[in-house]
């Protein structure tokens, strides 16, 4: 098999959650405890950290990673999903496993696989540990895929956990409220195991609190301990949150030496340590164009604050968004004196651009239909000025198209 053979393999035969979303989705970790088992337990032979969390988990472990790599040491990241290539999913010391990589451990294992019809996500949750196995990594930071209880990752037994925040996201799966979501993200933490909280919620905290007591774990909510400013070159206001849970959890982590300037210089060369990208991306000046990932009503809350802090003579937003979101809840947070360019990602859960363009009528926000992200994003270039602003997002997706 070719790679791109093998992951037409993957993304077909059993489909990914990135793709078709509910129906893909496995709240069972039956499959993939008998799938380490056939590889001799992997996940056991290397240390971890545990990052879940609704919105900044994808931030916070490239910036653990950053981190530790600059102390020295050969660190795994997992993460989802990926924008571009498959293989940033897996990476150690920012490297992605190779494509040769990815066909033998699918040509090893297809029989396996197929025996017991293994999701998508399963299969390279297996990949990744078996990889950070073999490379004989000195750490890896395992980010959640969605929820934590019931997700393939939670067979870890880290050194520490990390919640970033709770939010309301993939209501399908974790429940249409803040408690019952926070209950699925506390499901990653383990017994007499240090959990790391980034954000005090006051309508969630009780959640963490007590599953801490119970598990005998000490919690920390990082917000309310760490103080210091650091400069990082991911550049969203949001990330000031996130790299306080990334402080909180390295003064929680035993056995490992992280000196302040690999702390400070890990949260500097993030991208360039480890490739993270999608996180307020300038991608260009005059006129100035940004992307980022964020997606759901607490991302962009703070995202759509900082974007109307940007000096710009006209704003153009290029958007889209798959079908199982809260589309009111992100619609109402757009600003409203700005040139829309609606779009679908080229992906079986887009919501069609006309179908999000009336919605968005309803709240008042006007801009074209495009059949394309790409149109979308030559049509908002050609009819920009140098001094406007272009803001691409409202999902992975369509920021993926563009990167």
């Amino acid at each position: 098999m070719t790679y791109k053979e093998t992951l037409d393999w993957l993304f077909g035969q059993f489909p990914a959650y990135q793709k078709i979303g509910k129906t893909a989705y496995k709240a069972d970790l039956g499959n993939i405890v008998k799938l380490l088992n056939h590889l001799d337990s992997p996940h056991l032979k290397f240390k971890t950290i545990h990052v879940g969390g609704t919105n900044g988990k994808g931030s916070s472990s490239h910036m653990l990673a950053s981190v530790l790599q600059e102390a020295g040491y050969k660190v795994g990241l997992y993460t989802s999903p990926h924008l571009k290539d498959f293989r940033e999913r897996i990476k150690i010391n920012g490297q992605e496993i190779s494509e040769e990589e990815v066909v033998a451990f699918v040509l090893k294992n297809k029989p396996f696989f197929e025996t017991h019809a293994l999701s998508f996500f399963e299969m390279t949750v297996g990949m990744a540990f078996q990889f950070f196995a073999i490379k004989e990594v000195d750490i890896a930071i395992i980010e959640v895929g969605l929820g934590g209880r019931l997700d393939a990752t939670n067979v870890i037994l880290p050194e520490v956990a990390l919640i970033t925040n709770i939010g309301i996201d993939h209501i399908a799966f974790l429940g249409n409220d803040m408690l019952s979501i926070a209950k699925e993200k506390a499901g990653i933490i383990k017994p007499n195991t240090p959990i790391v909280v980034s954000e005090f919620q006051k309508e969630v905290a009780t959640v963490f609190i007590n599953k801490a007591a119970n598990e005998c774990s000490e919690l920390t909510f990082a917000d309310q301990q760490i103080s210091k400013c650091y400069e990082t070159d991911l550049l969203g206001n949001y990330q000031t949150k996130n790299y306080k849970g990334v402080l909180a959890v390295l003064n929680q982590l035993k056995n490992f030496k992280v000196s302040e300037k690999a702390i400070s210089d890990g949260l500097k060369n993030v991208v360039k340590n480890t490739g993270l990208q999608g996180r307020w991306q300038i991608l260009q000046e005059n006129p100035k164009v940004i992307c980022d990932t964020a997606h759901n009503k607490e991302g962009l809350s703070i995202t759509m604050a900082q974007l109307l802090l940007e000096p710009f003579n006209r704003l153009h937003i290029v958007f889209g968004m798959v079908s199982d979101k809260d589309f009111d809840s992100v619609l109402e947070l757009l600003p409203k004196n700005a040139t829309y360019y609606f779009c679908a990602p080229n992906n079986s859960r887009a919501l069609s651009a006309f179908d999000l363009q009336a919605k968005a009528q309803e709240y008042n926000l006007s801009g074209l239909c495009y059949k394309t992200v790409n149109e979308a994003f030559v049509e908002a270039k050609e009819l920009a000025s140098d001094d406007d602003v272009i803001y691409i997002g409202g999902s992975t997706f369509v920021v993926a198209e563009i990167l």
